[in-house]
């Protein structure tokens, strides 16, 4: 099944599939649990929730927002995943314009469930504008929220750290130890960055939404407790990409990948993807993300080069589509660009072939961390903070293309970057189903009055 395009959309707002709201009559009184998907990461991490659901014999709607909709971003993965979508918001235009849409739309829906006499509850995934606008559609009709990934906040290593470690490779003193050593050290860190824009406002926006909060990770639940949320809302669950990941693995006879890209196969690339708003919309970055690339291509490595639609409207944005070519002309076996790819279990398969993964993504970030892949972080600080603890990641702020260029490759001479131990659990669908059926009640779900919370009613 693929999902519409903006223009179908724009024509009928909301879409239910045909049989789905009659299926749901008859069920008063009812929990119905609406699964919200949106981006390529939604749907990874979302997907394995529906049939722990649905073999629980719980009513499950699933809500597409149109907030990707491409068959390489949702369509392909869909249809992977085996989730049928039963309503389409159909959403387009600009952020603000996409967030008002989801807003009303979903109120709509909730409307709707409520119509039937049923409780709906809401499960949103992580830090996207999708789980950010529904949270605030929501609240405003008085319906909390379950948060998959809730309380991902960025941690930056101090100002004085980062122009060390750049004099320091600048004078070509650089310690690796040092500096992997420092990336461990909780004391490193502040706390209160607005990057990755606009996420780190969505996910606390959704985090306010919410009346279960699944932290993957004990640092997540600190988080949230250090922010005055209500400690039983929180219980740390692991992150539900350890399933999907899983399930791409046990995939394996279904990957093409390899037979698109041979090379790719025990080739000891770098996978390299630039995506996020603040570096690809930001040319002084994206140059210096580009420029290192291009370093380790004409220094000898293999790179797999990622690009998502953000990637390839900065290469024309800053006229650098001309040095991508002539990049992919020269190095035809050892330099690999590609549009990102529909099927989870092809990513997974790649990246296990990989011998390190440069990203600016999040997700990305936990991926290698069961996948035990070393990576490095494109960006001035994570909110994936427990992979950079735990010994599993370093980062390299696009500042200096030689620098990154030489974090990447000291990651490469140091595999034990991915030798540490899996941090996001096993079952981690089953453990959140545990936790909202636990706590959520026909009628009010699990949106509390104040007597409730205080415990006397």
């Amino acid at each position: 099944m693929t999902d519409p395009s903006p223009a179908a959309a724009t024509a009928a707002p909301e879409r239910w599939t045909p049989g789905v709201l009659d299926g749901l009559a008859g069920h008063d009184g009812r929990l119905v649990h609406v699964i919200l998907i949106a981006t390529k990461p939604d749907i990874i991490k979302q997907a394995p929730l529906h049939p722990e659901l649905v073999s629980r014999g719980e009513l499950v709607v699933v809500c597409h927002t149109g907030q990707h909709y491409d068959e390489n971003y949702s369509g392909g993965m869909l249809e992977e995943f085996g989730l049928p979508v039963d309503v389409h918001l159909g959403i387009d235009g600009t952020l603000s314009g996409k967030v008002a849409q989801m807003v009303d739309r979903f109120g709509r829906v909730i409307e709707t469930l409520r119509g039937l006499g049923l409780t709906p509850l809401p499960y949103i995934h992580g830090d996207t504008l999708t789980s950010m606008a529904i949270g605030v559609a929501s609240y405003l009709n008085a319906v909390a929220c379950v948060h998959v990934e809730a309380g991902i906040r960025t941690i930056t290593p101090h100002a004085a750290l980062l122009e060390r470690w750049l004099a320091d490779y600048r004078a070509g003193s650089f310690d690796w130890d040092a500096y992997a050593a420092a990336h461990r050290d909780p004391a490193s860190y502040d706390r209160g960055s607005r990057e990755p824009f606009p996420e780190q406002f969505n996910t606390r926006v959704s985090d306010a939404g919410s009346g279960y909060h699944a932290a993957p990770v004990e640092l997540d639940r600190d988080f949230l407790l250090d922010e005055g949320f209500p400690p039983d809302t929180i219980e740390v669950t692991g992150n539900t990409v350890a399933d999907a990941t899983r399930a791409a693995d046990a995939d394996a006879e279904a990957v093409t990948v390899f037979d698109t890209y041979p090379q790719l196969r025990g080739g000891g690339f770098v996978r390299i993807c630039i995506h996020r708003r603040e570096n690809t919309e930001d040319e002084a970055r994206f140059r210096v993300l580009f420029d290192a690339m291009e370093r380790l291509v004409r220094g000898g490595r293999s790179v797999l080069f990622i690009r998502l639609f953000g990637t390839d409207a900065a290469l024309e944005r800053f006229g650098l589509t001309e040095r991508l070519a002539a990049l992919q002309t020269e190095f035809p076996e050892t330099f690999i660009s590609s549009p990102v790819w529909k099927n989870y279990r092809d990513v997974v398969a790649a990246m296990r072939e990989c011998a390190v993964v440069a990203t600016d993504s999040g997700s990305m970030q936990e991926e290698m961390n069961i996948l035990g892949i070393p990576c490095v972080t494109l960006r001035f600080g994570t909110d994936r903070g427990e992979t950079l603890i735990a010994g599993g990641n370093v980062l390299a702020p696009p500042v200096d293309a030689g620098f990154v260029a030489h974090v990447i490759e000291e990651a490469m001479a140091h595999p034990e970057l991915g030798r540490v131990a899996p941090l996001y659990g096993e079952d981690v669908s089953r453990r959140i189903v545990d936790g909202v059926l636990a706590r959520a009640v026909p009628g009010a779900g699990l949106f509390r009055a104040e007597e409730a919370r205080l415990g006397l009613a």
